[in-house]
């Protein structure tokens, strides 16, 4: 029963945890340093609840598949969470559990990660990160567990490819992207294709100290997060950095796929290449999307295709920053019968948009909230986490988080337009439509 109330209460602490703010998101502060192996830590010191985060991600997203084995990225991450150092997934779990503590991770183009959230009392920690540091340096690659893997992942993907909205995205960063890796998909095919083999490779490749960037934030002082951040890069593979990735190619024309599908209604998907991580224009083109397609119900989209014509229910615009030009996305869905009338009010609407630019009221509601709303932004230690990691990955100042609500504010309807302008050419943009009118 003890066991028990002490299990409740760690979670509890852990969950609280997720809730809890830094105080001042101004008063942050961020040391940075590399391991003896060549990792780059980023830390925040913060005593007010006895907890740790802790993330370490590596240069080692879908980008860094092939083609003909798309998928390998995402099941490398996850296959080393499922056995490490002779530990079996269930052992994993269940040591995990008995203290409460919390494995997650994350994969995209860019970045496959590995995250912890740990009690920081001694033992509790000490265990945590016995397991965490085994997951990352010493994983099993289990045949059986990769065989019964691949079977789920494929038919995930055979019932995915019936979908609208996995079809119309599919379909779309194919478009955008052509031949580079940003564009590679996985199929069955290329899932069916990977062996254990591969995964070793890939992990051998692409998880070494000199890849890799570790944040941490909690309870812990700094000499303790040096420690744990040796800890974790001990043993990891001795492999150079990843290479930079290719540049990515723009369209040559517009593209405009058509995609029948039984669904009633049309999934329709606009965009470009957008813009990469720490560019210039990042915040002329943030600022300007919130008023074009990000703000929601206070957007142009949302007034000119939902409010003033009833022809989607949401509409939505975004850029997406990467290592290299991110997609920049323009998406709703519709009735099949209204397909045509609302594309061609989409496409009016981001005319008008790049011809005129923005109003000064616009501009100014729009920074009211976007700067009003960065608090909630770091609200957590969880969160603010999530932006340690970023920072170091991609390389942005150590004042990132200080300099934001700065760089807003300086912002201005010219360089709006003037951004968007030469960064989105709406004469070759690429539009896909699943759902077509029947």
């Amino acid at each position: 029963m003890r066991a028990d109330m002490n299990l409740f209460k760690n979670l509890a602490l852990l969950t609280a945890g997720l809730l809890f703010a830094v105080q001042a998101y101004a008063g942050v502060k961020i040391e940075n340093w590399q391991t003896s192996t060549g990792a780059d830590v980023y830390f925040v010191e913060n005593h007010d609840l006895p907890i740790i985060d802790i993330s370490v991600n590596f240069a080692a997203g879908s980008a860094r598949d092939t083609v003909e084995k798309a998928g390998l990225s995402a099941i490398t991450r996850h296959m080393t969470t499922t056995g490490a150092a002779g530990m079996s997934e269930e052992e994993i779990s269940k040591r995990m559990a008995d203290i409460g503590a919390i494995l997650g991770g994350e994969h995209d183009m860019d970045r496959a990660g590995f995250k912890l959230r740990t009690l920081s009392k001694l033992p509790e920690r000490e265990q945590a990160l016995d397991i965490y540091s085994k997951i990352i340096q010493q994983p099993d690659f289990p045949e059986a567990i990769l065989q019964r893997e691949k079977t789920r992942i494929i038919a995930n993907l055979k019932e995915s490819a019936t979908k609208p909205d996995s079809i119309s995205s599919k379909a779309f960063m194919k478009a955008v992207y052509g031949d580079h890796p940003y564009g590679f998909s996985s199929e069955p095919e290329t899932v069916a294709a990977i062996g254990r083999a591969d995964l070793l490779q890939f992990y051998q490749a692409y998880y070494s100290a000199n890849n890799a960037v570790i944040a941490l934030i909690g309870d812990m002082s700094r000499e303790q997060a040096a420690e744990i951040a040796e800890r974790l890069t001990a043993a990891l593979p001795k492999a150079a950095s990843a290479p930079p990735l290719s540049a990515v190619g723009l369209p040559q024309q517009a593209v405009e796929q058509r995609i029948e599908h039984p669904a009633s209604q049309s999934h329709i998907l606009l965009g470009y290449p957008g813009v990469s991580r720490g560019d210039p224009d990042y915040f002329p083109l943030y600022v300007g999307n919130y008023i074009l397609g990000g703000g929601g119900f206070v957007s142009r989209l949302t007034e000119e295709v939902r409010e003033k014509r009833g022809l989607v229910y949401s509409v939505y615009s975004y850029f997406m920053p990467m290592a290299v030009e991110g997609p920049f996305q323009i998406g709703l869905q519709t009735k099949k019968e209204q397909g045509e009338e609302a594309l061609k009010v989409v496409r009016d609407t981001l005319d008008g948009f790049m011809q005129k630019g923005v109003t000064e009221a616009e501009l100014k509601a729009a920074k009211q909230n976007i700067i009003g709303g960065f608090p909630l932004r770091l609200d957590s230690n969880a969160k603010i986490l999530d932006y340690l990691a970023v920072i170091g990955f991609y390389k942005l100042p150590l004042t990132y988080l200080d300099d934001f609500n700065k760089e807003v504010d300086k912002v201005t309807t010219a360089q709006i337009k003037d951004a968007f302008n030469r960064r989105i050419n709406t004469d070759n943009l690429v539009t896909v439509i699943v759902g077509t009118a029947q």
